[in-house]
């Protein structure tokens, strides 16, 4: 019979991550306790990047404790500070654990002596990675006087406002402690019960996807709801490099070293995401041994995927050379993967692109992927739905990049308030546009802390599907689900697509979006980078060729002080790119083509600043402290990257 966990009594110091950095260095350094002050401020959207920066993913034991939070703003928390402090409780301002579903982030608190996280709001990634690894959350700060006290706290305290299972995991301290008795007839999972109602897109693919009965399979229940709790079937499990080590370390722990994965037809690898890594690692990571440390991780990998019968997308060659890797796993969920009406899990938060095939599409951690690989199930609270109705036309030079950018600066989503919700895209608007500016949409729907993103799948998906792969057109046909008229939204966004203007978000979060106009003249860049998932694929090589074809018409050079790259996000879009004659263009306007991998988005490739004083304009999705390097990173189109390299500075194609 597995333990469950009654009371907890949290030891140890509590640390206020304070703006001030005085306070957090006394903190840190000199023994100092602070009492709790409603009105100190604390660091808001403290992202995972900050908590366990990319190179610190190279590991994935509990050597991740001794570099907790070295990636936070400011520079002042060194290696061993958390662990060493004697810290229990961590307290923050808003939205924790934004970005990246890493679990290496809480994983890393915890093994440095960490039991609780307090914050204003827990993002949903980052809080379930939480729950499964037995990290105790809350958004309660009257709890930091009565631990002080040294008063037991009820494990109740710890699941308000979570569903029966994430309540149960936590009791249990962990997703594998609650599978192994979940599979030991234990504890059963409450049946949803929910009567026949009309449903988003998304309840309606959880509905279909739900297991209703565990001993013969069977899927698919009347109804779901919001906050309803249940284990869904997946069709699609990937993880790639930076993530299938700890994973399969996990899976072995929990349920033996020979363990082995159910349906491996339906797992993929990934090698994408440190392709490039030698070619931008430091010398001061390469002294810390960290050359050998990554590169072990494509070996374990590689291990992996051939004993487990996984298939694994690689490194390629082009003529007998290196060319980087088949693709970026988001773009090759949706060049070959994935389906409408499907449920796809993938160890990495921008998996919510494959929604744009109208399929159910999220990201989740290590423990729930390792879980997946031995279950074929992943856990899901049903998520509320927020409608975003785009009608009308985007004017010449505004992109899909532009809604989002406009879209993530509303006060909604940067209060918090948008965290753990699906963003469904629908309206002549959304139809309108092109499969690939789609993918923008839904691939950025985590910046705004969302579940995911998706749109309803149509003819263009369907026709898309049939030339990409051969599919038959009426079996897509009869997959496509579709949101029942009069299916509950907890927010309605409504955008008239010819009104929007050009955007950037400016450095620290992709929340802080304000249109290119305000911008001026005056900000001048170091690097242009196009490139990763978002903004590396068919239409972005349309729109950068655009661009380059108008400075090349109107006499101008980029100039020497700016270094342009385009970085493809798959084979498929390298071999578009040399077919519509834009390799030549590109090359000839003196850009830097990088092959196919994730790169510069997550510091691991050419694009990279390596001094606080650069200035990057980048497609990537997200611009957290320190991802792309110690710079500041501003966010656009394709349109606005390309531009500003021609202008030496963000600016606009009409600049031009």
């Amino acid at each position: 019979m597995s333990e469950l966990r009654d009371n907890v009594k949290i030891q140890g110091r509590v640390l206020y991550l304070t703006e001030d950095p005085d306070l957090l260095r006394a903190q840190l350094y000199d023994g100092v306790d602070l009492e709790y002050d409603p009105n100190r401020k604390l660091i808001d959207n403290i992202s995972t990047d900050e908590l366990t920066p990319g190179w610190v993913c190279y590991y994935y034991d509990e050597t991740l404790a001794r570099y907790c939070l070295v990636g936070l703003r400011g520079g002042l928390i060194e290696k061993d500070a958390i662990k060493n402090g004697g810290f229990g409780v961590i307290v923050s301002g808003v939205s924790k654990g934004c970005g990246s579903s890493r679990e290496t982030a809480p994983f890393s608190e915890l093994k440095a002596g960490v039991q609780l996280v307090i914050a204003k709001n827990i993002e949903k990634i980052y809080g379930q990675n939480c729950q499964n690894i037995g990290l105790l959350t809350s958004t309660d700060f009257g709890l930091i006087e009565r631990i002080q006290k040294g008063e037991e706290i009820p494990i109740s305290e710890f699941t308000q406002g979570f569903d029966p299972i994430g309540a149960k995991v936590v009791e249990y301290g962990g997703l594998f402690a609650y599978n192994k008795a979940r599979l030991a007839g234990e504890v059963t999972p409450p049946a949803v019960e929910t009567a026949a109602r009309k449903m988003t897109l998304c309840e309606k693919i959880v509905a279909n996807k739900a297991i209703a009965d565990a001993k013969t399979g069977q899927l698919g229940i009347a109804a779901v709801q919001p906050g309803d709790a249940l284990f869904v079937r997946t069709d699609v499990r990937f993880s790639h490099e930076y993530v299938t080590p700890m994973a399969e370390s996990l899976f072995k722990m929990g349920l033996g070293d020979d363990a082995t994965v159910q349906d491996p037809g339906s797992v993929f690898a990934f090698r994408d995401h440190l392709t490039f890594l030698d070619r931008v690692m430091s010398k001061k990571h390469i002294e810390m041994g960290l050359k050998e440390q990554a590169a072990s991780l494509a070996t374990v990998q590689q291990s992996f995927s051939e004993r487990q019968g996984v298939r694994l997308y690689g490194e390629v060659e082009r003529d007998g050379k290196p060319a980087g890797s088949e693709g970026i796993c988001h773009n090759i969920v949706i060049e070959e993967l994935a389906q409408p009406g499907q449920l796809v899990i993938g160890t990495d938060s921008h998996t919510c692109m494959a929604g744009a095939l109208g399929c159910f599409a999220f990201g989740v951690g290590s423990t729930d992927m390792a879980n997946s690989w031995f279950t074929k199930d992943v856990r899901v609270r049903v998520p509320e739905s927020v409608r975003v109705e785009l009608t009308g036309t985007l004017r010449e030079g505004v992109s899909a990049k532009d809604v989002v950018l406009e879209l993530l600066s509303d006060e909604f989503f940067k209060s918090g308030d948008g965290i753990g919700k699906v963003l469904e895209f629908g309206g002549d608007g959304t139809m309108n546009m092109s499969l690939d500016e789609r993918a923008t949409l839904t691939n950025m729907a985590v910046e705004a802390g969302s579940f995911t993103g998706i749109i309803e799948a149509d003819d263009i998906v369907v026709d898309y599907l049939v030339e990409q792969r051969g599919l038959d057109a009426a079996t897509l046909r009869d997959q496509i689900v579709v949101a029942d008229e009069g299916a509950t939204y907890c927010k309605r966004f409504d955008i008239d697509l010819s009104k929007l203007e050009p955007m950037v978000a400016t450095p620290g979060d992709p929340r802080n979006g304000i249109p290119l106009r305000t911008v001026g003249d005056d900000v001048s860049i170091d690097i242009a980078y196009g490139g990763s998932c978002t903004g590396g694929k068919k239409a972005d090589m349309d729109m950068y060729a655009s661009v380059v074809r108008k400075a090349l018409d109107n006499g101008r050079a980029i100039p020497g002080s700016v270094k342009c790259y385009i970085q493809f996000g798959s084979q498929r879009i390298r071999d578009y790119a040399e077919t519509m004659g834009y390799v030549s263009l590109f090359e000839g306007a003196g850009i830097e083509l990088i092959d196919p991998s994730c790169g510069a988005c997550i510091k691991a490739g050419p694009g990279v600043s390596d001094r606080p004083d650069q200035v990057t304009i980048s497609a990537i999705n997200r611009n957290f402290p320190g991802r792309s390097g110690p710079g500041q990173v501003y966010l656009g189109s394709p349109y606005v990257v390309v531009a500003s390299a021609f202008l030496g500075r963000i600016g606009s194609p009409e600049d031009l």
